[in-house]
């Protein structure tokens, strides 16, 4: 009989329950992503916003707000708004990496496409290599059966 390399020293129990696990972590993630909301209020306070996933939650405006004229008005609501985004995408990369660990956290490549172009180039060549590698391994079975 044939050896399977190193699958045929695989742990099928520890695989299934890091599997579980991980799948655990996925499903509590997505419970608490929700739940996380991003916040942001000027030093004044005279805008404060709340920015959730379904996106603007909140936004107050303070009395004095209303003595601002409408362009500073709106410049200030605007900086809040993005302030308020930064602090639920800050967020959501903290509870991916709970989830997924620092070095697997998909978050780290929102700002960095090289990195995640390299990494899917990294896949594609692993899928390739594996593919070229069954592929192979059936020929010479086919061969072997003489099919």
């Amino acid at each position: 009989m044939q050896e399977f390399g190193d699958f045929a020293n695989i742990d099928i129990e520890k695989l299934l329950k890091g599997a579980d696990e991980q799948f655990a972590r996925i499903e509590e993630l997505q419970k608490n992503m929700t739940d996380i909301v991003g916040r942001a209020q000027d030093d004044d306070g005279l805008v404060t916003i709340a920015y959730g996933s379904e996106g603007l939650r909140d936004l107050l405006l303070h009395p004095k707000a209303m003595r601002l004229s409408s362009g500073e008005l709106s410049e200030l609501i605007k900086e809040q708004l993005q302030a308020a985004t930064a602090d639920l995408q800050r967020q959501v990369t903290e509870a991916m990496g709970e989830a997924f660990g620092d070095e697997d956290n998909p978050m780290k490549y929102v700002d960095d496409p090289e990195a995640a172009l390299h990494k899917i180039k990294e896949a594609e060549s692993a899928y390739n290599r594996t593919f070229e590698d069954v592929m192979g391994e059936l020929d010479r079975i086919r061969r072997r059966l003489d099919l």
